[in-house]
């Protein structure tokens, strides 16, 4: 689709065009032109938006999309619309299916249901065979499918002397492997943070140590073996000080950490909405704050929706009964401008490539358009209107947001909301 973009601002660290506003001439697929008021022409579209901004393609290091097995949670081919008109133009899909993610065949199949749409899907592959943390996957031959690293969603590998040894192994084709950090032991049978909240509520608690041992743990394996490591979702002030502590001793470390946990603590619990179960699980104003540090000091190196769709039958139970997750692609940005300055956020949503060995894109002529539109102005309130998946479970209803994307152009097509 060959499009005209009108008076829109870039916000790309380094780009000579950094924070002017320009039109961007883009015809099949490609940046042909950039400049002030560059004229219509036929056979174009024009695209003008109020307060239009953009940016990098945001991508996303952590989607659940349900299928195979769970597409009545999301689908493929939705999941990734849904994500499009999110500004996401690239996700990292998670291997939480049904059967799971764990072998050339099935990393071949999701891409193949990702063909012919604007957002790009990149697989994760599971680590252990079934996640079940007992042996592990098939890694090579789904690296050479597709899968962009390798980890068991949300599940704590417990045995350390085979993380040790997927560590020494994809060093021979530069793999990363993907270690949730959580010990199961200590989290036992707690929902949430273990703290006030929870005494009050009456809740079993998880202690922060059952992510900071594991985080400790991974990085003593990780400077032993070397290799390369990203510890996903990353919840805790000590979790943050132990990777900064890591990074300054030059190993191959990276994380991530949420949206949610940048935006909450555990005092919301306080209307046992189920919606906040989440894992891991919101902790105190003192690690939001940590987090939220860690980002600007560029130890945590994304940020992730972590977007997990859970369809209601398995949400509206009792708050220790139903699944851990929400949704976060449709709210990402407007959430994240409550607590962040934007142009820092768009870094820490386009980040993720260089995680993941994935090349960047720029906005430059002759480049090929991997762009995010998008306005950081106007407050607004989400709402069940603003859920574009297929299930509902969302934890920011309710909650103030700042700015929308508008959508994205990529692979040579232009999806707005």
């Amino acid at each position: 689709m060959n499009v005209i973009i009108k008076n829109a601002r870039i916000i790309e660290a380094g780009n000579p065009w950094n924070h002017q506003t320009v039109d961007l001439k883009i015809g099949n697929g490609t940046i042909e032109k950039i400049g002030t008021a560059l004229p219509n022409e036929e056979g174009f579209t024009i695209v003008e938006l109020e307060n239009l901004h953009v940016s990098t393609g945001w991508f996303d290091t952590s989607v659940s999309l349900g299928e195979p097995g769970f597409e009545e949670r999301e689908t493929i081919s939705h999941g990734l619309q849904v994500a499009a008109k999110s500004g996401f133009t690239g996700i990292a899909l998670q291997p939480n299916t049904l059967p799971v993610l764990d072998n050339q065949s099935q990393i071949a199949f999701v891409k193949l249901k990702a063909q012919n749409q604007s957002t790009a899907l990149y697989p994760i592959g599971a680590l252990t065979q079934n996640s079940e943390g007992v042996a592990l996957a098939e890694l090579f031959d789904m690296k050479n499918a597709g899968a962009i690293a390798f980890g068991d969603y949300n599940k704590n590998l417990d045995n350390a002397n085979l993380l040790k040894i997927a560590l020494q192994y994809t060093q021979d084709f530069d793999g990363k492997v993907i270690a949730f950090s959580q010990d199961s032991t200590i989290k036992g049978k707690g929902i949430v943070n273990e703290g006030v909240n929870a005494t009050q509520l009456g809740l079993k608690g998880i202690p922060a140590l059952a992510e900071e041992l594991i985080v400790a743990r991974n990085l003593f394996l990780l400077e032993y073996t070397g290799g390369q490591l990203h510890l996903p979702t990353i919840s805790s002030a000590q979790s943050v000080a132990l990777i900064r502590e890591a990074k300054a001793k030059g190993l191959k470390v990276t994380c991530s950490t949420t949206v949610h946990h940048l935006v909450f603590n555990d005092s919301v619990l306080h209307g046992f909405d189920t919606n906040y179960k989440l894992c891991p699980p919101l902790r105190t104003e003192e690690d939001r704050k940590a987090l939220l540090e860690g980002v600007s000091d560029g130890t945590i190196d994304c940020i992730t929706s972590d977007h997990n769709p859970i369809d209601i039958e398995f949400k509206k139970l009792e708050f220790d009964r139903a699944k851990d997750g929400t949704l976060g692609l449709e709210s990402a940005f407007g959430a994240l401008q409550t607590v962040l300055p934007t142009d820092l956020i768009i870094e820490k949503l386009t980040a993720g490539r260089k995680v993941f060995g994935i090349e960047t894109p720029s906005i430059a002529e002759g480049q090929t358009a991997n762009i995010t539109l998008f306005n950081p102005e106007g407050d607004w309130t989400f709402g069940s209107e603003n859920i574009l998946s297929k299930s509902k479970n969302s934890a920011f209803l309710g909650c103030p947001m700042k700015g929308k994307a508008y959508g994205i152009y990529n692979q040579g097509k232009l999806e707005l909301q």
